[in-house]
């Protein structure tokens, strides 16, 4: 009887043992497992730093980004604000060369008359100014 009781003893023992051992832990890493635990550590780290610039560099782009958009939006407005300048300076411009082309249909010879006068008077000779010399200091 003797050896059965010693038989379980002895797995009462072992499990007692394994079952502290897993509750615990096991704090031994062969030096070859601490070398590769302690690389990934310092990689690790080092990736987290280059995250963390690379989101700072994306907080600045998507700033810049929002700067320019709205560059962009007002730059367009303005575009079509002179846009609808234009085809109202366009639509005035077609009516006035109609006005003008009415009243030169409808306008007295004495209109007529004067317009020939203006040309000449338009044509006179302008004088020509002579540039000044200049005086060279030694």
């Amino acid at each position: 009887m003797t050896r059965p009781v010693l038989v379980r003893n002895l797995v009462a023992v072992a499990a007692i043992t394994l079952v502290s051992v897993g509750l615990s832990g096991c704090d031994y890493w062969p030096p070859a497992l601490q070398t590769q635990i302690e690389q990934l550590r310092s990689e690790l780290q080092t990736v987290t730093m280059e995250k963390a610039q690379l989101q700072n560099q994306m907080a600045s782009f998507n700033k810049v980004k929002e700067d320019l958009q709205a560059q962009v939006n007002d730059l367009s407005k303005a575009n079509q604000d002179k846009s609808t300048m234009i085809a109202s300076l366009q639509n005035g411009l077609t009516a006035a060369q109609g006005r003008l082309a009415k009243s030169a249909k409808v306008a007295p010879p004495k209109t007529v008359a004067a317009k020939p006068a203006t040309k000449a008077s338009q044509k006179t000779p302008v004088k020509k100014k002579t540039p000044a010399k200049a005086t060279v200091k030694h």
